[in-house]
């Protein structure tokens, strides 16, 4: 049986879940982040200094009490998500002092934006599909590292002599490789300084790029893309699931409210049945008087 308190709280989960409640929370988000933004220009006037900080107060508190709500609208179901958790850790940095030693919070205030991957589902997905393309990811920076690690020893023992500043350590060629990765520059401040002493150190750069810029690289896409396909057929396979349960319930209430008519119709034809008999039998009497 339904209380009084179970449908309070069933009416308060209807409230947080709304999409009049959620776009509001999606507004604010999205007006905090734009006076966080404005909080870095050097500006002197009063609105600014202390405008700017009352509203920042008002904007922290809105959002303490939308977590107030959800805990107490889920209770201890409020922990089983994720997205949850994500969004009490950005609450409570951003309700710490950001004085003294957590000065450095104060720069933090700004994750409160990362927010709307909880609140926007489209982007929520997106971030789902990224965590599920780590494993695969963690394998290609695996094949990235050692190629790196190869190259980078080989380029030092070729060019370190001749180009000390960009390959005379493993580390300092490990860097001048990811620059030329990057193709930021490589040709002007990689390339032709080493080929003036090694004119056929296009060949190695040119292999060095094909493998890791044209090859790998795209194998991160393509991990990230499928990821996503993946994610997209899971949520229709789940709203299949769903439907498909929902068509069950319907026919076993159907098959019930059958059951109940064919029920209905029975006892109407034996309580028809045993009218007819009395009548037949007071008839029956009434002659024989």
């Amino acid at each position: 049986m339904t209380t009084k308190t179970d449908g309070w709280n069933d009416r308060l989960i209807a409230f947080v879940e709304s999409a009049g409640f959620r776009n509001f929370i999606l507004a604010l988000i999205t007006f905090n982040a734009v006076t966080l933004g404005l909080e870095t220009y050097p500006y002197d006037g009063d609105w600014f200094t202390k405008g700017l900080p009352i509203v920042d107060r008002i904007v922290v508190s809105v959002f303490v009490f939308e977590i107030a709500l959800k805990l107490i609208a889920y209770r201890h179901r409020f922990f089983y998500s994720g997205w949850n958790w994500f969004d009490l850790v950005v609450i409570s940095v951003s309700i710490l002092p950001d004085a003294g030693g957590f000065s450095v919070l104060r720069a933090l205030r700004i994750l409160r934006a990362f927010r709307l991957f909880s609140v926007m589902p489209e982007m929520r997905k997106v971030v789902e599909a990224l965590l599920r393309a780590i494993p695969g990811m963690g394998a290609i920076i695996a094949v990235l590292a050692l190629m790196f690690y190869v190259s980078s020893v080989m380029a030092a023992k070729l060019f370190g002599e001749t180009n000390p500043e960009l390959f005379g350590t493993l580390g300092e060629s490990a860097i001048t490789l990811f620059q030329v990765m990057t193709l930021e520059g490589w040709a002007t401040e990689v390339q032709n300084p080493v080929r003036e002493h090694h004119p056929w150190a296009w060949a190695f750069f040119l292999v060095f790029i094909v493998l890791t810029s044209f090859a790998v690289l795209n194998l991160f896409i393509a991990i990230i893309v499928d990821s996503l396909q993946a994610k997209h057929f899971d949520d229709e396979d789940l709203r299949d699931a769903e439907a498909h349960s929902e068509r069950e319930e319907l026919r076993r209430e159907l098959a019930d409210l059958r059951a109940e008519v064919r029920a209905l119709g029975q006892m109407l034809q034996s309580s028809l049945e045993r009218g007819e008999g009395s009548s037949r039998s007071e008839n029956a009497s009434d002659k024989s008087e």
